[in-house]
C-alpha cells in the first residue's frame, strides 16, 4: 500500500496518519479543534530504537560500542524512524497499522509496528520492536507536541511524579532521582503506577496522556507547544536501562490519550 496520509474517523474525532513523514501522528482533532502544533517537524512522532538523548550519540552492547549520528550535537537524539518513510499495513476507518523495517544507521536488523486506535474518546498507540536476527537494547516512545493555547487560554499541566531526574548540564540525567521541580521542563520524570498526565485548556477540553510505562518527559519551553513523552525508559536509556529485544520476546509499549470537552 501506499505511504499517502490516512484520516481515521471516530464521533467528532478524526486523525491524521502520516507513513510518509516518519510515521507519525499530523493531527488529531476533537470537534474540529486542532490539538497538535502544525507542521513537518511536529505532531507527534514515535521515537525508536531510543528516545531522547544518547550521550555523545554512544551505546555499549555488549562489548561492542555503536556510534549514531550527532543530530543534536553533541548528542543523538529521538531515534532513528521519524526521519522515514513507513508502510501501512492495513487500514480501516477508525485504525492503521504500520511497519518500518530498521536500517542505517541503526547496527540491527528488526521491523517496528505502529498501531493507532481512534475511538470517539480516545486515541490508542501501541508500537513494538522485533528482531530479525540478533538482541539488542532497544526504547520505545511518543512525542507529541500539545498546541499550548486553544481558544485564548493556555494549557495546564497536572501530575504526580515519584521522583524527577536530576538532569546535568548536558541534559541528560545524571542518574540521581530528586523531588519534583516546579516547571519551566526538559526533564525526565517517574512516575511508577504508569504514566498519568492530566492537560487542561480551560473551557475547551481536558485530555489525559496514560502509559503503563514508567517514565515520561514534559517539555514545555517553547511558546507554541507542550511535549508529554511516555517512554520506555529515561533520556540515555540504552546505556542506563537497556531493554532487550530477542527473538522471544519483542518490546512492546502503548500509550492512550482520552478527552473531554469542558
Amino acid at each position: 500500500m501506499s505511504n499517502e496520509d490516512i484520516t481515521l474517523t471516530a464521533g467528532d474525532a478524526e486523525v491524521t496518519v502520516q507513513p510518509g513523514n516518519g510515521g507519525r501522528v499530523g493531527g488529531l482533532r476533537v470537534g474540529g479543534i486542532e490539538l497538535l502544533r502544525q507542521g513537518e517537524r511536529f505532531g507527534c512522532f514515535p521515537m525508536v530504537p531510543w528516545c531522547g538523548r544518547i550521550r555523545d550519540g554512544r551505546f555499549r552492547d555488549g562489548a561492542t560500542v555503536h556510534q549514531m549520528p550527532l543530530n543534536a550535537p553533541p548528542h543523538a537524539i529521538h531515534g532513528t524512524v521519524r526521519d522515514g518513510a513507513w508502510r501501512t499495513a492495513r487500514v480501516n476507518a477508525e485504525e492503521a497499522v504500520l511497519t518500518y523495517d530498521l536500517v542505517e544507521p541503526w547496527p540491527y536488523a528488526g521491523r517496528v509496528t505502529q498501531q493507532f486506535a481512534l475511538t470517539p474518546d480516545a486515541l490508542t498507540l501501541t508500537m513494538s520492536v522485533e528482531t530479525l536476527d540478533s538482541s539488542f537494547p532497544a526504547q520505545i516512545g511518543w512525542h507529541p507536541w500539545f498546541n499550548r493555547n486553544l481558544g485564548g487560554k493556555d494549557v495546564q499541566l497536572a501530575f504526580t511524579p515519584a521522583w524527577q531526574e536530576e538532569r546535568g548540564d548536558d541534559h541528560l540525567p545524571t542518574g540521581n532521582r530528586v523531588d519534583p521541580r516546579p516547571a519551566p521542563w526538559d526533564d525526565c520524570f517517574g512516575m511508577p503506577g504508569g504514566v498519568d498526565v492530566t492537560l487542561t485548556w480551560p473551557g475547551q477540553l481536558e485530555l489525559k496522556v496514560a502509559s503503563r510505562e514508567e517514565w515520561v518527559v514534559v517539555y514545555d519551553e517553547q511558546e507554541e507547544a507542550v511535549c508529554v513523552e511516555p517512554q520506555t525508559g529515561p533520556p540515555d536509556g540504552l546505556n542506563s536501562h537497556p531493554r532487550l529485544v530477542t527473538l522471544l520476546e519483542p518490546l512492546e509499549a502503548a500509550t492512550t490519550w482520552t478527552w473531554h470537552r469542558l
